[in-house]
């Protein structure tokens, strides 16, 4: 498996990893998907506090009990939830981006997160005091990195000119292009990675792409029609072929840019994770193939948070 640098850093991450928030609560089974994923060279695992309110960490966390040195983790920060009510509120302060990141490292059982990330963010929050608490965790040890989750260009833009973040996590994937347009680039001339979530386009461009857009796409994506999506996936799944199925594609398409880290799917079953295994077999994706996604799909832009 081939690895990229994350952004500055020490730290480099395998080119497709495992988002832990599909694993759901049974851990055997969770944890047969992460070792199967482990075995297949994934390096980075990323889940959130708030991800099951909490239990999807400890479920990560019973699953790599005597794997840790082999493994980058990622989890998330900044909402403040009660797990009995099952309810939520934002809270980037100061005081519990760092008892969250000490409750984190409780529920994973480890002494350090790889790569922690501010779990959204507004424009109004206060940046400077949550860019304080992540550079305390970092010189304190308890954390190696820090970086946002985040679709907001006016949030990213902040957190690049004021902190020393080293990725930002952002819907990425051959349907939703909008980073490309203004946030690629940015990121790129200053150092910052890229971690890839939804490359999959909730699996509207995997191997059973067109099924899943009829169960999808009622109404649209974005600035789709359910038409066009249709129409895409079906175009998509044509695309594939014996060296190169077309979830490899979708993945080799985001991992073209070369500020992506890493492309972070999901899976639920072991059959969905050796679907997306394929990417390990398959054929370079050429220039030309490249050319066709981007003719056949459209170069939408944010709309909200300037």
């Amino acid at each position: 498996m081939n690895k990229r640098k994350l952004g500055t850093s020490e730290l480099y991450v395998s080119e497709i990893s495992l988002g832990c928030m599909s694993l759901g609560n049974d851990v055997e089974q969770a944890k047969s998907i992460i070792d199967r994923a482990l075995d297949a060279g994934i390096n980075y695992l990323d889940t959130a506090d708030l991800y099951g309110f909490g239990e999807n960490e400890k479920i990560v966390g019973e699953a790599i009990k005597g794997r840790r040195d082999d493994l980058i983790i990622g989890s998330k920060g900044g909402n403040n939830f009660d797990a009995e009510k099952e309810d939520w509120s934002w809270d980037p302060s100061k005081e519990h981006i760092k008892q969250a990141c000490k409750d984190s490292l409780k529920r994973l059982g480890t002494d350090y997160i790889d790569l922690y990330q501010l779990h959204g963010g507004t424009i109004d929050d206060p940046i400077d005091e949550t860019i304080e608490a992540l550079d305390e965790l970092k010189k304190e040890g308890l954390v190696r990195e820090y970086g946002i989750s985040s679709i907001r260009p006016n949030v990213i833009r902040e957190y690049v000119k004021r902190s020393q973040i080293a990725s930002v996590m952002m819907q990425y994937n051959a349907l939703d292009r909008r980073p490309e347009e203004e946030i690629l680039g940015l990121l790129e001339k200053n150092e910052v990675s890229v971690l890839a979530r939804g490359p999959l386009a909730k699996g509207m461009l995997s191997t059973k792409g067109y099924e899943k857009a009829q169960e999808k796409a009622d109404g649209g994506f974005l600035d789709y029609t359910e038409e066009e999506v249709l129409a895409i996936t079906r175009k998509w799944k044509g695309l594939g072929s014996q060296h190169r199925t077309p979830t490899a594609l979708a993945l080799q398409y985001v991992l073209h840019e070369p500020t992506v880290a890493t492309a972070v799917f999901g899976a639920r079953t072991l059959e969905q994770l050796e679907d997306t295994l394929s990417f390990l077999e398959s054929e370079p994706m050429t220039e030309l193939l490249y050319s066709e996604i981007k003719d056949m799909t459209t170069p939408i832009t944010y709309q909200k948070h300037r």
